[in-house]
């Protein structure tokens, strides 16, 4: 699914302009990477959790050459789902 899709989906379902639902979009992706920037987690009821990690630089090869380098440390987003969308998808196996 693309921002486009998300943007037909709130055009059709809530019967918004698709300039109106394209805003919402856009605004609500830019106050989730605001968060993130900031480090902060963003708990969604019901669906899950995205978390802002820090990983600490390590030791890597390169696979290629098998040159050893210093991966630097960063921050990644790691997102764990919640019980409720999990027995969902769960189900949709059968």
């Amino acid at each position: 699914m693309t921002k486009a899709d998300l943007v037909d989906a709130i055009f059709e379902k809530v019967g918004l302009s698709k300039k109106e639902a394209q805003d919402i979009i856009e605004i609500l992706f830019d106050t989730i990477k605001q968060t993130f920037k900031e480090g902060e987690s963003i708990k969604i009821s019901g669906f899950g959790t995205f978390n802002v990690r820090k990983k600490l630089a390590r030791r890597g090869r390169n696979p290629k050459t098998g040159e050893d380098l210093e991966i630097s440390p960063r921050r990644v987003v790691t997102f764990s789902v919640s019980n409720q969308l999990k027995h969902e998808i769960e189900k949709l196996d059968v």
